[in-house]
């Protein structure tokens, strides 16, 4: 694509000798680029669509950076015609993911915390605005940023009716009762397998976050949710930073926020999933 070859002259001073294409998902083209001495990835999209989607990617990368993971730095961010571009170093791949040390570094990751729940700026899950405004506790965090807010959305968009949003609203009304108060942690924020890559010798690396500071049970609740993970991993993690007791049980509540997200971005095939949790709850 000529457009990656003249934004990697211009950030890099080389042209680039081979422009190959990544898998990126539905909102980004993403590109593995060679440089005689050098390799990056670019990913690209409509400026107008997504605005400052990849100026707050790239600061999710950098809060994520104090963590033990392997987060790819970031060379560039700008415009280029009518694409917003980011560059990033490029992590070569291996087989397969050490999920003892995941384990352990999703731990030390979640010890990273702050005064507050949310962030100090809005970001991005996926191609959707992710409201980070700063609450006290957990519960009003969940409920107003996460919970309420998408349920709106959804009925705006007739995804959802009312009886379905009351029966929602009846779930942040007993969260106290269902899930353990917490410090905030970091969180990856959109830590599904698509977004946790082998490094060297297995190393895990984290891309394509969605931070913020949050319950720890978010981020395991949604590797859970859209995939799966070794017992040894929850084990790690639990000598390092112990979830209380009752997970299994309760992490449902957790997913509800990503099955909202989905259900917003890919329509009703969604819905079930979303209203099995709020009717266990309810």
């Amino acid at each position: 694509m000529e457009a990656v070859r003249q934004i990697i002259q211009q950030e890099t001073g080389s042209i680039p000798e081979q422009v190959l294409t990544l898998k990126g998902g539905d909102i980004n083209q993403v590109f593995h680029c060679l440089l005689s001495d050098k390799q990056f990835v670019i990913k690209l999209n409509n400026s107008k669509q997504f605005p400052e989607m990849f100026e707050k990617e790239s600061k999710g990368l950098q809060l994520l950076s104090q963590s033990k993971f392997i987060i790819p730095k970031t060379k560039a961010v700008g415009t280029f015609e009518k694409y917003d571009y980011l560059i990033l170093e490029y992590i070569a791949p291996s087989k397969s993911i050490n999920w003892e040390t995941f384990g352990q570094n999703l731990a030390h990751l979640h010890l990273v915390s702050s005064a507050q729940f949310g962030l100090d700026h809005d970001n991005y899950i996926g191609s959707l605005k992710q409201n980070n405004t700063l609450e006290n506790n957990w519960f009003d965090f969940y409920s107003n940023n996460r919970l309420l807010e998408l349920t709106s959305l959804a009925r705006d968009q007739q995804l959802l009716d009312r009886k379905d949003c009351i029966k929602i609203e009846n779930i942040c009304g007993i969260l106290p009762e269902i899930v353990p108060a917490c410090n905030p942690s970091l969180l990856h924020g959109d830590l599904w397998s698509g977004n946790l890559l082998p490094a060297k010798s297995g190393a895990p690396a984290l891309i394509d976050p969605a931070v913020y500071y949050g319950h720890p049970e978010m981020d395991w609740a949604m590797l859970d949710l859209f995939g799966s993970f070794p017992g040894i991993s929850f084990e790690k993690y639990q000598e390092i930073n112990p979830l209380e007791k009752g997970f299994e049980k309760r992490k449902e509540i957790h997913q509800l926020y990503p099955l909202l997200v989905h259900l917003i971005l890919f329509g009703r095939g969604y819905y079930n999933s979303v209203m099995n949790i709020v009717k266990k709850f309810n």
